[in-house]
């Protein structure tokens, strides 16, 4: 459907942009919560799709409407945009004090924050360079260095210079665009129920580590990080154990090389836990943050202290003009406040749990229609049959039921509700899932 001319946002404003976003029209008073208004006509659509994840609190929380301390701080930074990279504020050093407080790692002690996923695992990566290099040959300083990443098939990690040679999801992100030929292993991905298919995940994992031991033997002097999704996101929620990722975090100490983790989709409290990696009991030496947190950055530490003059102790390896935005800063301030005082983390825990049963009980009823249910907190999928009857379902979920998700993968739905979801909501969510499924299925028959 084309919007008419006197749309709130006309055909000529969607035309110019590089791809169409969609029809619908977002309108801001009327939205709240989980619920968003469509400006075109006022309906309300329940939102799992949580602005591809980055949505914490829903809409118009009254945490932050109604604290107006808070809104003229925000204001304030809004009219200025300092560049954050030069020049220190107040507002800066709260957000730094609450970051701290609600999601930092001490072992991971250095900290540059930039604008967006993809150039905070960028700049994962360029720590990650820079230390390899110096721990090979402190001298070196040839204009093209060898240094390759290693890291799995079925990633995402951005659509930027250097992420462009490790995603690897749609051959629609990267065609034409020049990447570097670094070593790609295949993901051990989990399925679900796991007791069902453990015998096959451990074969993955054989595989893959196997694999990646051939890398390493054949780069492993060049190899400079290995990198992953702690949940493979856009790639289909795509689940890694444990075991996995602690025997590759291993071979990396073994090989010389940093273990780096791409917590942009997965982090700042989306699982129930301030990190994804720490139910895993996993250790990084970096991770990359973003979306739910709404500012994005790196953290690094332990091994990479081992080099005294890394990008963190030296003058302008790594930086941007902005550092991040402020006004970004100011509002995550605020939320992790709220996150801290209403214990959001457990909340996620429990609700996501909630969200996993409804999942599987519609899975359990569905004769094999709906299968793989998985998830932790806030992050969970689907698969469907195949790709088409994904995106059919996927539309009868928006035009008939109202609801967002998201795609991912070949042939999964995904769910990316905030972080304030209510079980009744999910209950919503859920049996308008349900409704669409069992359309599908009839419409197939």
């Amino acid at each position: 459907m084309t919007p008419p001319p006197d749309a709130p946002v006309p055909p000529r404003v969607l035309s110019r942009l590089p791809y169409q976003p969609g029809t619908f029209v977002l309108d801001f008073e009327r939205s709240h919560g989980t619920w968003l208004a469509s400006a075109e006509d006022g309906r309300p659509y329940l939102d799992f799709a949580g602005f591809h994840g980055s949505q914490p609190l829903g809409m118009n929380p009254p945490d932050l409407t109604e604290d107006h301390r808070f809104r003229g701080r925000l204001l304030r930074a809004a009219l200025h945009k300092p560049s954050c990279s030069d020049v220190v504020t107040e507002d800066f050093a709260e957000f730094f004090t609450e970051f701290d407080r609600t999601f930092a790692d001490p072992a991971l002690d250095k900290v540059m924050f930039v604008e967006g996923g993809a150039l905070a695992v960028e700049n994962a990566l360029k720590v990650a360079f820079d230390w390899k290099a110096q721990r090979s040959d402190p001298a070196r300083s040839d204009d093209r260095p060898p240094w390759r990443v290693l890291h799995l098939t079925g990633s995402f990690h951005g659509r930027s210079g250097y992420t462009l040679s490790l995603t690897n999801t749609r051959p629609i992100y990267t065609r034409h665009f020049p990447a570097f030929d670094w070593p790609r292993v295949p993901a051990p991905v989990v399925r679900y129920p796991v007791k069902t298919y453990l015998d096959e995940i451990e074969k993955a994992e054989r595989t893959a580590l196997d694999a990646a031991a051939q890398a390493f033997d054949e780069q492993g002097g060049e190899i400079a990080c290995f990198i992953a999704e702690t949940i493979q996101s856009e790639g289909g929620d795509n689940h890694l154990r444990g075991e996995f990722l602690s025997r590759v975090q291993e071979m990396c100490r073994e090989n010389d090389a940093l273990f780096v983790l791409d917590e942009v989709q997965s982090g700042a409290g989306a699982t129930g836990e301030p990190w994804a990696y720490q139910a895993h009991g996993l250790e990084p030496d970096i991770i990359a943050f973003g979306k739910k947190l709404q500012v994005c950055g790196v953290m690094a530490g332990r091994r990479v202290h081992e080099v005294e003059s890394n990008v963190f102790a030296t003058t302008a390896r790594i930086g941007s003009t902005w550092g991040v935005n402020l006004t970004d800063m100011v509002r995550a301030t605020k939320v992790m406040e709220v996150i801290r005082a209403r214990n959001l983390l457990q909340h996620v825990a429990e609700v996501g749990n909630h969200l996993l049963d409804g999942l599987d009980a519609l899975s359990e009823s569905s004769d094999n229609f709906v299968i793989n249910v998985r998830g932790r907190g806030v992050i969970a999928a689907i698969d469907l049959p195949d790709t088409s009857t994904r995106d059919r379902v996927m539309a009868r979920l928006r035009d008939e039921q109202r609801i967002f998700a998201l795609a991912g993968g070949p042939r999964s739905i995904r769910f990316r509700p905030p972080m304030t979801v209510s079980a009744a909501e999910i209950d919503i969510m859920c049996a308008g899932l349900a409704r669409a499924c069992e359309a599908e299925v009839a419409a197939r028959a």
